[in-house]
């Protein structure tokens, strides 16, 4: 899921001077049929929750449950009997829900494509990730994984088609669909499989209890990180399901347009909780689009001004505009610079909100179970590798921008100080998630600054 973020301190001063106003904006460019925007969500309560019990599944307790077909069968069907249901909905094909073998759906491709209801650059796109999919799967050696990759894959396809068939209009802010297909357990049923938990951990599990608990007092709360891959938010849910489920549940994500137009794309998208904006690498590909999406990246701050306004918001950015990419030199992947006017602009967003609010330094390390394109591609429909590898995640403590700044002696200086310093922290965590899993030092890799362990055994 492309995490970017770019605008500029005007449109951040026009974003503040607006979050009195909580009124929906009718209009956004990306809901036009051409170029589609967004999700929304609803602010749920925060839950005491224990850090184990019934509220928090085992891994394996959990996958059993999420990937039963028939529950997604069930929650079609009352989808297409609800009174809110379209035609399109209604005739939904079922090719792919029914598929008993590997054969029926590759057929099924074939079938919906000489029906017309799925393009040939989808289908070969779709027969493509089947095929990553199944191989990344079968390289696990879990028991009954071909099982597995049939039940994912013919969900994945059910609503990759019924996307093409009745496209899915996102909102510049919108909650992650739940009910009544959830499509953010659907997202974790389908990237589960995909991570090795013996080789993954999180640093400083501790910190993450500490924001639900800033969360629970009102706090807003804001994690400036790299980008690695489509899966980034499936990870962090993962891996703090079994410690900090709320986190994961309700985190939004500062998202890319790229990642809801394209259409292998969108379900996965659907169970994420996102506001989206246009990314400056994507600014200027089309000149006659770069006014529309200035304004349409005003609507989406006003959006998240009102949001952090209300307090207990947590918000996750990546303000490097862009997925990380490997040093073309030496191979070696490392966090992508950070656009110190994206960190500026969230950090004056935050300070005006009316709430308490604090900025925490976060590391992810999972590029190998879905690495992007070598480079930044202008055109959707990016060919999409998959991978079985192990995953990581840290945090640092918060970091202030005062304590950070206070030898500056100038606003751009100050700016400039406090990006650094978050992604200094970010690019060290990195360095040690790197060390414990593609080196295999495990938790012996910690240091005194960055605590790996794994909550889920």
């Amino acid at each position: 899921m492309t995490l970017t973020f770019s605008s500029s301190a005007a449109t951040v001063a026009v974003a503040v001077a607006t979050v009195t106003s909580s009124a929906r904006v009718p209009f956004h460019p990306l809901a036009s049929p051409t170029l589609r925007g967004f999700v929304s969500f609803k602010k749920l309560p925060l839950r005491s929750r224990g850090r184990g019990g019934a509220s928090s599944l085992s891994v394996r307790a959990m996958s059993e449950l999420v990937q039963d077909k028939e529950s997604v069968v069930a929650a079609s069907t009352s989808f297409r009997e609800s009174s809110n249901t379209t035609p399109s909905e209604l005739n939904h094909s079922r090719t792919f829900l029914d598929a008993r073998t590997e054969q029926d759906l590759i057929s099924g491709l074939r079938k919906e494509q000489e029906a017309g209801r799925l393009p040939s650059n989808v289908a070969s796109g779709m027969e493509e990730l089947y095929w990553n999919y199944k191989n990344a799967v079968l390289s696990s050696g879990v028991p009954n994984a071909e099982e597995t990759v049939l039940k994912n894959m013919s969900v994945a396809f059910d609503r990759m088609l019924l996307g093409v068939e009745d496209p899915y209009t996102f909102n510049p802010y919108h909650k992650a669909v739940r009910e009544p297909f959830d499509y953010y357990q659907f997202v974790h049923m389908y990237i589960r499989p995909l991570i090795d938990f013996k080789n993954s951990y999180v640093g400083n599990v501790s910190i993450f209890s500490e924001l639900e608990d800033k969360l629970r007092q009102g706090h807003n709360i804001v994690l400036i990180s790299n980008h690695q891959s489509e899966a980034d938010p499936a990870v962090i849910s993962l891996l703090l399901e079994a410690q900090c489920p709320y986190i994961g549940e309700n985190i939004k994500c500062v998202a890319g347009d790229r990642v809801i137009t394209d259409p292998l794309c969108k379900p996965f998208s659907m169970g994420r909780n996102l506001i989206c904006v246009y990314s400056k690498k994507h600014m200027n590909d089309d000149p006659e689009l770069v006014d529309m999406k200035r304004k349409a990246n005003t609507r989406s701050l006003k959006e998240m001004a009102t949001l952090l306004r209300s307090g207990s918001q947590l918000i996750w950015i990546a303000p490097s505009g862009g997925r990380d990419r490997p040093d073309p030199s030496t191979g070696e992947w490392f966090p992508a610079p950070f656009d110190s006017s994206s960190v500026d602009n969230m950090r004056r967003l935050v300070e005006h909100s009316g709430a308490p609010g604090h900025i925490y330094p976060m590391s992810l390390l999972c590029y190998d179970i879905m690495p992007p394109p070598p480079k930044v591609e202008k055109e959707i429909g990016e060919k999409r590798l998959v991978g079985f590898h192990g995953t990581g995640l840290s945090i640092a403590p918060e970091i202030n921008f005062s304590d950070v700044t206070a030898d500056s002696s100038n606003p751009n200086e100050a700016k400039e100080a406090y990006s650094q310093a978050l992604y200094k922290s970010v690019d060290e965590q990195y360095k040690t998630l790197n060390s414990a899993i593609n080196h295999r030092r495990g938790a012996e890799a910690s240091t005194s600054t960055v605590s790996l362990s794994q909550p889920w055994n």
